[in-house]
């Protein structure tokens, strides 16, 4: 317990720290947000925010860990090692993403597919790493209902790596009101530091400690109105982080009560796209992902962050009892 709440206050002390010389590294360097025109009016005020902010939570991080390594003389470090290094894989993807947007001067990085592969591959090598280190079973374990079932690799490789890819990009589309993305996710990580002490997973409840610290951090400059956004660079970085402890703990389904909110969103822009091709044109949400319909029906950005955090602290909850029922 000490080394988790020595991660938590280092990550949190960092985050904070280093915050106003990134955004003033990232504003001297020009580095601000595009706005996209569709989206509400009320956000073209945000164009040129300072982006890549992710780099704040990320430092934060970084030297908790750091921190930890001395305090467990690196005991039981490879598991947490593996999953940082998958979410920074991903963070620098979104880092390449951000860098195309910048350079272009529009809100247009990677493509689709060019983003897609390479998240495949990221959580390809992810997944290898913890079968080939002893880490993984592929053994699925439904939370609440005491149920698991074995399946092929061959079978478990295809699946697990396209949920990998689904919650990072899930992670990212939440990314879209001020600390909106970074407040649910904060929730998060305060879940799987329970849920990886609940387990004795060792030293791993170190990590997801240190991420709440950091994000609590870099809240301090996202929340609205915000100073800083985490850009692609952070959100595809915290996409990894939440995938990866799932699978370290060997229980990827618990995302679905826990990253309940990453969900709602994803599923609002696929229901939107197929609404709007079925009927030619007609509109199911006034505006996806959903938080964006929510503000177009009169709610603000701090009522909705709000809410959201208050959703997925409740069904964190209940994520948590789920996994003491296994």
């Amino acid at each position: 317990m000490k080394e988790i709440l020595i991660a938590f206050i280092v990550a949190f002390a960092v985050s904070a720290a280093v915050g106003p010389f990134v955004i003033k590294t990232l504003r001297r360097l020009k580095f601000g947000q595009k706005i996209l025109e569709d989206g509400p009016k009320w956000h073209l005020k945000k164009q040129n925010i300072a982006t890549m902010g992710g780099f704040i939570f990320f430092f934060g991080i970084v030297a908790a860990m750091l921190v930890a390594l001395l305090l467990t003389k690196g005991e039981d470090a490879l598991r947490w090692l593996i999953v940082l290094a998958m979410a920074t894989a991903y963070g620098a993807i979104g880092f390449i993403d951000d860098w195309h947007k910048i350079k272009k001067s529009q809100n247009k990085g990677l493509s689709a597919k060019q983003k897609f592969l390479l998240q495949l591959a990221v959580a390809i090598v992810f997944i290898t790493l913890l079968r080939v280190c002893g880490m993984l079973t592929n053994v699925i374990v439904v939370p609440f209902l005491n149920v698991s079932f074995e399946v092929p690799w061959i079978l478990y490789f295809i699946f697990m790596s396209f949920v990998i890819v689904g919650a990072d990009n899930a992670v990212n589309l939440t990314d879209g009101l001020d600390g909106l993305a970074a407040s649910v996710t904060f929730v998060v990580m305060v879940f799987f530091t329970a849920a990886a002490l609940y387990l004795a997973e060792g030293t791993l409840a170190i990590l997801p400690a240190a991420a709440a610290g950091a994000l609590l951090g870099f809240l301090i400059y996202n929340f609205n109105p915000a100073r800083v956004f985490m850009g692609d660079t952070g959100s595809l970085f915290l996409g990894g982080l939440v995938a990866g402890l799932a699978f370290a703990i060997d229980l990827p389904l618990i995302l679905l009560p826990v990253g309940l909110v990453y969900i709602v969103e994803v599923l609002s822009v696929i229901l939107q796209v197929g609404y709007f091709k079925l009927t030619h044109g007609k509109r199911l949400f006034k505006m996806s992902p959903i938080h964006h319909h929510f503000e177009l029906c009169g709610y603000n950005e701090r009522q909705i962050v709000i809410t959201a955090s208050l959703i997925t602290a409740l069904f964190c909850v209940l994520g948590y009892f789920g996994v003491r029922w296994l």
